[in-house]
Order: C-alpha cells, then sequence, then structure tokens
C-alpha cells in the first residue's frame, strides 16, 4: 500500500493513523514514542529495514517503527521498495516528512545505486541528499562469466572511485553490503580492492554479519578483521543451517535462535571501536512481511510483537558484550 499523499502532513494525524496507533501493542521505550532516544547507556542506533513494513503506508510505517522504540528506519529505494527509483522526487519527500512527524531523523536508505553514469541513480542520491539522508546500501554487483575475476575487480574499482567522488559531492557515504553467493562480496576479500581506489570516507561496506558467517563458517572472524576498517554500517540478523527438501540451506532465524555468536561479534565490533548505524532485518516468518510484501497473512501485532523481541535481544546483547 503506498501513502496517499493528500494524507500527509507535518502538523496533523490522520484518521488512518490513528487506527494504526490504537492497534499497535504497548511497547514503548522510555519518554514519548514521538521522540524515539537512545538510552543514555545504549551506545546503538538501530534503523528497522523498511522492506518489513512494506504492507504499511509512511505514516503508519513511521509510527509502528517509532512505537516498537527503533531509531530510525532504513528506507528501501528501489524497485519494489517503499519508494520506487522512478518516482523518489515524488515520494521520498513524503516518506521523509511521516517520518520526522514521528520525531525520526531520517538518515538511512537501500537502493540499487551502483552506475553514476545512470541518470536514474544519480538522481536518487541527489533527492537523498537534498532530504538529510547520510548513509545509503549501494546495488550488489556479480562476476561476468566471460571476463576474469581480477578484471572485473579492477573495473569495479574504478566505478567505486567514480561513486565515491559523487558520494562526497553530495555528503553521503554509500555501503556495499557482503551477501553470501555469487555475489561479489560474498568472500569478503574481494571487497579492499574494489576500494583501493577510493579514500574509503565516502564509501565502504555495510557489514552484514550473518552472510559473513554462511560464507566464512569459523573464519569470519578474519574477515572482520580485513573488512573492519571499511566498514561504514552493518546489518543485523541470525540464522542456522537445515534441510530444506533434498539440500541443506541457511533458514533465517529470530536473533539469538541461530548460528552467530553476537557476543564474540559485539565484542570485536567494540574492540575495533566500529559503532556505526545498524539496519536490523528480520527474514524469517513474518506473514510476507519478511520478504516485502504488501498485504501480509499474519496479524501486524504479532509482526510488531516479534520486531520489538528482535530489538531487545540486540541492545541487550551489545550491552552485555566486553
Amino acid at each position: 500500500m503506498r501513502e496517499d499523499k493528500k494524507g500527509i502532513s507535518r502538523r496533523n494525524f490522520t484518521k488512518k493513523s490513528a487506527m494504526a496507533l490504537a492497534g499497535l501493542p504497548l511497547v514503548r521505550l522510555e519518554g514519548d514514542f514521538l521522540q524515539p532516544k537512545i538510552a543514555a547507556n545504549d551506545a546503538i542506533e538501530v534503523h528497522l529495514f523498511s522492506k518489513h513494513l512494506q504492507f504499511l503506508d509512511y505514516n503508519e510505517m513511521s509510527a509502528a517503527a517509532a512505537e516498537i522504540g527503533f531509531n530510525g528506519l532504513d528506507l528501501t529505494v528501489r524497485p519494489k521498495g517503499h519508494i520506487l527509483p522512478e518516482k523518489v522526487n515524488e515520494d521520498l519527500p513524503v516518506a521523509v516528512a511521516a517520518m520526522e512527524k514521528y520525531g525520526f531523523t531520517p538518515k538511512m536508505m537501500t537502493t540499487n545505486v551502483w552506475n553514476i553514469e545512470d541518470a536514474g541513480q544519480r538522481e536518487v542520491l541527489k533527492t537523498a541528499s537534498s532530504l538529510g539522508l547520510k548513509y545509503y546500501r549501494t546495488g550488489w554487483l556479480s562476476y561476468p562469466e566471460d571476463i576474469a575475476i581480477d578484471e572485473s575487480l579492477a573495473q569495479y574499482a574504478a566505478q567505486a572511485k567514480n561513486l565515491e567522488d559523487l558520494n562526497k559531492e553530495l555528503g553521503l557515504i554509500g555501503c556495499y553490503q557482503n551477501h553470501a553467493g555469487n555475489h561479489v562480496g560474498a568472500p569478503i576479500w574481494d571487497l579492499p580492492t574494489i576500494f583501493s581506489k577510493a579514500n574509503g570516507e565516502f564509501l565502504g561496506c555495510q557489514y552484514d554479519i550473518r552472510h559473513a558467517v554462511v560464507e566464512g563458517g569459523k573464519s569470519w572472524e578474519l574477515d572482520l578483521r580485513r573488512i573492519q576498517s571499511y566498514i561504514k554500517s552493518i546489518v543485523i540478523k541470525d540464522f542456522k543451517w537445515g534441510i530444506k527438501g533434498d539440500s541443506w540451506e541457511p533458514i533465517n532465524t529470530p536473533l539469538g535462535e541461530g548460528m552467530v555468536d553476537f557476543n564474540r561479534y559485539f565484542s570485536l565490533l567494540k574492540k575495533y571501536k566500529i559503532n556505526v548505524p545498524i539496519s536490523l532485518h528480520l527474514e524469517y516468518d513474518l506473514g510476507g512481511a519478511e520478504h516485502g510484501a504488501t498485504k501480509i497473512s499474519m496479524d501486524k501485532k504479532e509482526v510488531f510483537a516479534k520486531m520489538k523481541k528482535d530489538l531487545i535481544f540486540l541492545r541487550e546483547a551489545w550491552a552485555k558484550a566486553e
């Protein structure tokens, strides 16, 4: 469902938004839910991946994230996202206005941007910059079968330098996610080569511990050590291996129920003094919300409760890690 732009206002609630608030569970943190704050002893800043709220409009999405207790939203500005790239000038300001009304400072977004020769991708970045967003996830890359991997890496390094130059001009920080599978960056050692021509201030890695453990097994600590100086934002989620049909596959789980050793991971982040914006992903069963569905089969109160549970686990795990 997309936001009806006639119903948005920075000063007034819509009837639809009031109904959405009435249906939310009482999960607010200390203080006014319209002004979500990080507690004095909580050093992390957690943004909810808006993919999981695409069954709500911008007002309802912002109300839900604020009521649950998040510090912000990681907006999907990509094909099939909350904001479609071709409508970024029209819809992103509306989404930002809704977020601000509920006390959020828009900061993160997830895009398919990589090629600055593409006018549409440049427009996404320019619009985001004009609205005050700071961090964005780039699009993913792949290795063409007819080009040697070393040659592809050299091409991507040159493109990364051009992208960082544009980011510097716009005051944005691009973040490439390491994603398991046949993606560039699944072997984390790809990324320092790609970032080698950039100065590292406006382009880096969105480090995803779930995908790092899938690909790295017990060597993920070496991967983190190798990439730690390039990390600009992080993704949090969990998984375990299981059998689906006739094959072993990663199965997504709530935080703390899978294979990610969050105590060790957070201890290493603290050791390396990495404290960057966090995007929380929930890719286990949420009635379709895990896949970005616009209509879900699970009661939204149950979806919100699962989000709250993961958020509490994340903050408590961070606080306990030494």
